[in-house]
């Protein structure tokens, strides 16, 4: 993620009744608003929900039974622990079928390619709207409602099947994390080939020249306040002692790869999901400690020589500081000078870089710098064919993201191999 300008904060909400009306959504009847109660609203990300083409990628691949299911098995719930077991099973079958479905296991549900992620994202959004306007009839406080939307993201995203497999003589293990599509105001088609890649590579064994490796992979919203609020961490903590190899994974630039060298302290304030923007310092616990930049210890050098798809793949040294006696922004092409202020690492100041400063940290904290290779790796930009202005797929906006995710699956072997 890799954007070109920053807006102001917006946030737009909707009544539910709205939208149930026009998308057809179904609402359990255990209780029924009055005139004076307040109705729930919806988020900017699920309003989006009822417009034509993320109705219809859900309706093509069979994704669009996922929220009705869900609405039944609430209006059968009479206490929080059912409705918080309901949740967390439905949540974490969500992540299960969408990664089955671009796997290839079970039916494809429609005629949709199975490598699409954007199934998930918007059958994910028509659950927490369920969760987020569930009327039930018993007392649901504010707290315990925010409890279950949090499990319901977590599970979806596959941050509660991180399942390492036990130590092996030869075998690696790799963590790799994607992101929702994004810029979805631009074009609601949008997918994002580091999603596709999270779904494609969950589970699977990449054959190395070091032996094989086996990848887990979950994905993370594009929204600044889950990034504050520690979303990163919190998943990535348990798992970053006993991984051997982590990348975090965003769409970039156009028709290229970068590994990204330098990660930068600094939020742009681009428009997230919800339309929110943050320009700041990239909050994080123990602020007085923070540094301005963190690095990748990603074997680079093998990386950018080795042959791995039909995109180059460049080492990313650039970065935007403040320098030290400064006040203006000023681009370094070969990395930060010392004492400098962070304006942008060399993915930007966006939540793909935040993602990146975040991981790379995390591992520094934790004491492992030097024995674990970690970073930030961006993939080209997904594009559709040349005039396909309309249609929610084509021939070759699907051999893009069938390229794309591909080449992320041989870096990581070359990754692997070179270690540090």
């Amino acid at each position: 993620m890799h954007p070109a300008y920053s807006a102001h904060s917006l946030r737009v909400r909707v009544g539910v009744l709205a939208l149930a009306l026009s998308a057809g959504l179904a609402f359990p009847t255990t209780a029924t608003a009055t005139a004076t109660e307040v109705v729930p609203t919806l988020t900017v990300e699920e309003q989006r929900l009822t417009q034509a083409v993320p109705q219809e990628i859900l309706a093509r691949s069979g994704f669009d039974a996922v929220t009705p299911r869900l609405a039944r098995l609430l209006a059968a719930s009479h206490s929080y622990a059912r409705a918080r077991q309901v949740v967390t099973r439905e949540g974490a079958a969500l992540w299960r079928r969408a990664v089955d479905r671009v796997q290839g296991r079970g039916p494809a549900g429609g005629d949709l390619s199975r490598d699409d992620d954007r199934p998930l994202y918007w059958a994910r959004l028509g659950m927490t709207s369920q969760v987020r306007t569930w009327q039930p009839g018993f007392t649901l406080t504010d707290g315990q409602r925010a409890a279950l939307l949090d499990v319901l993201e977590r599970t979806s995203r596959g941050q509660t099947d991180l399942r390492l497999p036990p130590r092996a003589k030869g075998l690696k293990r790799v963590l790799v994390t994607g992101f929702d599509p994004f810029t979805l105001d631009r074009d609601i088609r949008i997918s994002n080939p580091s999603g596709a890649t999270a779904l494609a590579l969950d589970g699977t064994v990449i054959r190395t020249a070091d032996g094989p490796a086996r990848v887990e992979t979950a994905v993370f919203p594009v929204r600044w306040q889950d990034f504050a609020e520690q979303t990163v961490e919190r998943a990535l903590r348990p798992y970053l002692p006993h991984v051997d190899l982590f990348t975090t994974v965003s769409q970039g630039r156009v028709g290229r790869f970068d590994v990204e060298r330098t990660n930068g302290a600094w939020r742009g304030g681009f428009p997230d999901n919800e339309n929110i923007g943050r320009t700041e310092t990239v909050p994080v616990t123990d602020p007085a400690a923070q540094p301005q930049w963190t690095t990748t210890t990603l074997p680079y050098a093998a990386i950018v020589a080795a042959d791995t798809g039909r995109f180059p793949v460049y080492d990313n040294t650039s970065v935007t500081e403040i320098p030290v006696g400064g006040t203006e922004p000023v681009v370094r092409p070969d990395g930060p000078t010392a004492g400098s202020t962070a304006r942008a690492g060399g993915g930007g100041n966006y939540l793909s870089n935040e993602i990146a400063y975040r991981a790379t940290l995390l591992r520094d904290r934790l004491g492992l710098h030097d024995n674990l290779p970690g970073g930030h790796v961006h993939t080209p930009v997904l594009q559709f064919a040349t005039g396909n202005t309309q249609d929610v797929t084509d021939p070759e906006f699907v051999r893009n993201r069938l390229d794309i995710v591909a080449q992320v699956r041989a870096i990581l072997a070359v990754a692997v191999a070179a270690g540090r």
